[in-house]
């Protein structure tokens, strides 16, 4: 047991949290879920952890690198806490839930560790985390009733809105911590859904992103997912919807169609394949093969001609044959995907897979060889396809200001991002533009005569 000191205050003066998040797009909505929580409970979020009271780290446990990269970020963060012995320093989310009592013993300057299905009871928790002779705190209870009705989250974006429908995850993949540390499926109510995405349009956010660990599998009464897609798409206001990630087995017919016929829901897919090996997709356990996949990609892009399609692939699993490796690569190039996400495999323990005979694990060396293959073919393939679509005329969403002074970033409704000049004043509009040049994974764009002007008089930008 410890006692905090406590940190002088001017009268009247609000309490102040910082929450930095890692981790999947989940975790990004989450992140805002728990600053919703704090706002509402009177604390003023703020943009750095020298000025809070509360710090929590927001984390992920999908890969073993992650989680080290956050165990030294705590660690200095702990500094902070020398510095004031008020604050109290906590780490929630995925990492959180697997480690536990453990990460406490481990990181002695944490006070609180908070799993996934604890953020109702968040301010409660730091409560007791900040009174005098409170104790450090692991709350990491899963509960199949919790999908945070009622709660708000905080958006951190005034132009697109991650809107979580479906939290856990059923699909027992044995390389996966999802099941183990988000527990099963649960489902949130579809009217709670729409309305929180009338509420959003009302607000002026035009792009919306369903989100879910196999968001495809969402069923809730006679709602299934494709009818959920649809009554979003057509909701007033809004002009762009996408969903992530969805599970192969769960892309139908009646999917299919409603990304097809809906005017609002985006030509992009994310389609997770994880391996183009049969034998590998069946240790893996995610009950299709190759081939099936294949069909999918094909109904999909019958469907919708020139849609984007972007995967999730895993180098090295334990048992993968340089053969079945090949095999993978064959299915990239064969499909086309217009982006890769990589990975070697990284084992979590409580996994399945962990518990494959030693002898199978391939070695680091193979493994890092066979990863700098991978992401060497499908950088080739993108750049290719993304050279082929410069001229191409583009409708953006001008997501924030870029990186260098005087450009914005916007995306394609294909997900593609582009660089073009303008002004800030610009965020959240919609303009036409020609892709001029890519870099490979990014464009260059010119605004098209006619297109929507920055609201500010005389923006220079828009002379260039």
């Amino acid at each position: 047991m410890r006692v905090h000191g406590k940190r002088p205050r001017a009268a009247g003066s609000r309490n102040r949290a910082y929450v930095e998040t890692y981790g999947c797009q989940m975790n990004i909505a989450d992140g805002e879920l728990m600053e919703g929580v704090l706002e509402a409970s009177g604390y003023e979020i703020v943009s750095s952890p020298d000025a809070a009271d509360v710090i929590l780290v927001n984390t992920c446990a999908i890969r073993e690198h992650a989680e080290q990269r956050v165990l030294g970020r705590v660690g200095q963060l702990a500094a902070v806490k020398r510095e004031r012995p008020g604050v109290v320093l906590g780490v929630t989310g995925c990492m959180a839930q697997r480690m536990g009592d453990d990460l406490l013993a481990k990181a002695p300057h944490v006070d609180l560790v908070l799993g996934p299905d604890g953020y109702r009871g968040l301010n409660d928790v730091v409560l007791r985390a900040r009174a005098p002779g409170g104790r450090r705190l692991s709350v990491v209870d899963l509960s199949r009733e919790e999908n945070y009705r009622g709660l708000e989250q905080r958006r951190r974006s005034a132009v697109s809105a991650w809107i979580p429908i479906q939290r856990g995850c059923d699909h027992r993949c044995t390389f996966c911590i999802v099941p183990y540390v988000r527990g099963p499926e649960k489902n949130r109510d579809p009217a709670d859904v729409l309305d929180e995405v009338r509420r959003l349009a009302a607000q002026g956010i035009t792009e919306v992103t369903l989100l879910g660990q196999t968001v495809n599998s969402y069923a809730c009464g006679e709602w299934n997912f494709a009818r959920l897609l649809r009554e979003t798409a057509r909701t007033s206001g809004i002009r762009r919807v996408r969903f992530t990630s969805p599970h192969p087995n769960d892309v139908t017919a009646e999917l299919v169609d409603a990304i097809a016929s809906e005017e609002a829901v985006c030509e992009q897919l994310h389609l997770p394949v994880q391996s183009g090996s049969d034998r590998t997709l069946k240790r893996m356990l995610r009950r299709y093969t190759a081939a099936s996949f294949l069909q999918k990609v094909d109904m999909i892009r019958a469907a919708v001609p020139g849609i984007a399609l972007s995967t999730d692939v895993i180098a090295a699993f334990p048992g993968e044959t340089e053969e079945e490796f090949e095999e993978t690569l064959a299915l990239l190039r064969h499909v086309r995907f217009d982006d890769v996400f990589t990975y070697r495999y990284s084992p979590r323990d409580g996994t399945p897979a962990t518990r494959l005979p030693a002898a199978q694990f391939v070695s680091p060396a193979v493994a890092q060889e066979r990863l700098e293959r991978l992401i060497a073919l499908s950088r080739r393939i993108q750049s290719e396809i993304n050279r082929s679509e410069v001229g191409r005329t583009e409708e953006l969403l001008i997501e924030r200001a870029g990186r260098r002074e005087g450009t914005l970033l916007g995306r394609t409704r294909r997900f593609k991002a582009a660089v073009l000049p303008g002004c800030e004043e610009d965020v959240g509009r919609y303009v036409s533009a020609r892709l001029t040049s890519t870099t490979g994974a990014t464009f260059v764009a010119e605004r098209l005569a006619g297109s929507a002007p920055a609201r500010e008089i005389g923006c220079s930008a828009h002379a260039a």
